[in-house]
């Protein structure tokens, strides 16, 4: 395993500065985030764009490797998290059009993984939304195919605020879903797996990592806490809204042995990366980073 982090809380320094720090810190890998340079989400940990894929040539691809390979850091995906089953059509031609883009950037760096979301329609049940996802996700994958790369998608449903609400932007946040897509879409399509959003879905992490391990192209590492007086006041019905908070790995209810434990008995052996979402170390530049090297510290003694 090597352990990194998601470049997406620095949008503002410039992917040089980051991997320096980076490399400069023990870490060994790190998944570079990748929204369109003018026009990116502007919702919280999106729009950062440290690769502008737009038209990257294959010399440039090279060198963007070579100078993080001289850090002494390996790139384990490229990230990219919009929503391509938007309800908006031309909203989703955007960015299913942009995450193409990120995919050939991907084949042309030889980074093996780009790592995003299937998307979802909030409005539409989650069979409404699979039905959805069947017609959108073909050219996705196939575009995947032609580059040689693998696509990893994130497991969260994305309900965390009332515009996000009833049911989220993001369809594959359970194991029903992730073995249709697995059936449906072949060996390109695998997990970016996040522990974190399990434990407020009341799904059991240790069965699912057994279970679909061997489908985990990438793995982020986040913790959630359960602020219990919120679940008091709202219920599980808000899914979350008030009451589950983005935290750095152990600062949340993840049992982090639990989860590596599982891990190492299905044989992954690839990236664990941080991904930094907790209000509490985000003010400035310098937070961010002492949020990460907190992360580490908790994270360090599981990753061999």
């Amino acid at each position: 395993m090597k352990l990194g982090l998601l470049t997406a809380p620095f949008p503002a320094t410039p992917l040089d500065a980051v991997a320096d720090w980076t490399a400069e810190n023990g870490f060994t890998t790190i998944e570079i985030a990748c929204w369109p340079a003018s026009s990116g989400d502007t919702r919280r940990y999106a729009g950062t764009s440290h690769i502008d894929v737009d038209g990257l040539s294959d010399a440039e691809a090279g060198e963007i490797v070579d100078r993080m390979t001289r850090k002494g850091l390996e790139v384990s995906g490229l990230g990219y998290y919009p929503n391509p089953l938007d309800p908006d059509a031309e909203h989703s031609r955007m960015v299913i059009d942009h995450l193409k883009k990120v995919i050939v950037a991907a084949g042309k760096m030889q980074v093996p993984v780009v790592n995003t979301f299937i998307g979802a329609d909030r409005a539409l049940t989650q069979d409404e939304n699979w039905e959805k996802a069947r017609h959108v996700w073909p050219e996705i994958i196939a575009a995947a195919e032609d580059s040689g790369v693998k696509i990893a998608i994130e497991n969260c449903p994305m309900i965390f605020s009332s515009d996000e609400w009833p049911a989220g932007n993001n369809l594959a946040y359970n194991p029903t879903i992730w073995r249709r897509m697995f059936d449906e879409f072949g060996e390109t399509i695998g997990l970016n797996f996040d522990p974190s959003h399990l434990v407020w879905l009341m799904i059991d992490i240790e069965r699912a990592i057994l279970e679909f391990g061997e489908r985990f192209y990438h793995f982020q590492a986040k913790d959630v806490m359960i602020d219990y007086e919120g679940l008091y006041e709202n219920g599980s019905l808000s899914s979350g809204i008030g009451w589950q908070i983005p935290r750095l790995p152990g600062l949340g209810h993840v049992d982090w042995g639990v989860v590596f434990s599982a891990l190492y008995r299905v044989g992954y052996d690839g990236p664990i990366i941080i991904e930094h979402e907790d209000r509490g170390f985000e003010a400035t530049d310098e937070l961010v980073k002492r949020g990460f090297l907190l992360a580490r510290d908790v994270l360090a003694p599981y990753v061999h």
